[in-house]
């Protein structure tokens, strides 16, 4: 596989499936570059409006916020893009590029990743993405806390990679150096439960991806 190294320094990072205030902000002083909040309602992780507001309110500049929708109904993305001022859209389910960019926000579609599916082909269906997110396949929606097989990933995607499914302290540096992605993306691999992060795992969650990076391109 050994797809070609992201760049100098190290794959952006991104804490998914924030819910309290004081995750975000222990996400942010940990070194993340990127803060997810999830709008699917069937998920452990799912926020309101008054919450997700309340959280965009104390994220910096230079950190972005992600917006995480699933099949969701065109007026509800609207509704929640006028009450929460996300950065970026990550769509998560069966969406095809025409509904993807109708919002005139920047965004990136996930790939539920299984044996015989073809990435680049799937990637090439969204020219209008900014980059392609690969998470495990299960039944339903998201990785599930599942990692993948990374040798499934193909050299160059036409677009950056964001690598999700299962990461955590332990393997995100083995991931890094396998797959060399653009970003890696983290939800129940830094919890100490379904929706609440555990700091200490957040921050050797960071702290593996950043050595892992130094070492990447040797």
């Amino acid at each position: 596989m050994n797809r070609e190294p992201a760049g100098p320094t190290r794959p952006r990072i991104k804490v998914c499936g924030l819910t309290r205030l004081e995750d975000l902000e222990h996400a942010v002083q940990s070194g993340a570059d990127a803060l997810g909040l999830v709008f699917y309602p069937p998920s452990p992780r799912f926020v309101d409006l008054q919450t997700a507001a309340r959280l965009a309110r104390a994220v910096p500049p230079f950190v972005t916020l992600v917006g995480l929708f699933v099949n969701a109904e065109p007026a509800v993305v609207r509704a929640t893009l006028a009450a929460v001022p996300i950065h970026l859209l990550q769509w998560h389910g069966d969406e095809d590029e025409a509904y993807c960019r109708q919002f005139d926000r920047p965004y990136i579609k996930a790939a539920r990743v299984r044996p015989g599916m073809d990435l680049v082909q799937y990637a090439a269906a969204f020219p209008s993405a900014q980059a392609i997110l690969l998470d495990a396949y299960v039944e339903g929606y998201g990785g599930g806390g599942k990692v993948f097989d990374w040798s499934l990933v193909p050299r160059s995607l036409g677009k950056p990679l964001i690598l999700s499914g299962g990461l955590d302290a332990d393997n995100v540096g083995e991931a890094v150096r396998c797959v060399r992605p653009d970003a890696v993306d983290v939800s129940s691999g830094v919890e100490a439960r379904k929706g609440i992060k555990d700091a200490a795992k957040v921050r050797a969650f960071v702290a593996a991806v950043q050595a892992a990076g130094l070492t990447s391109g040797d």
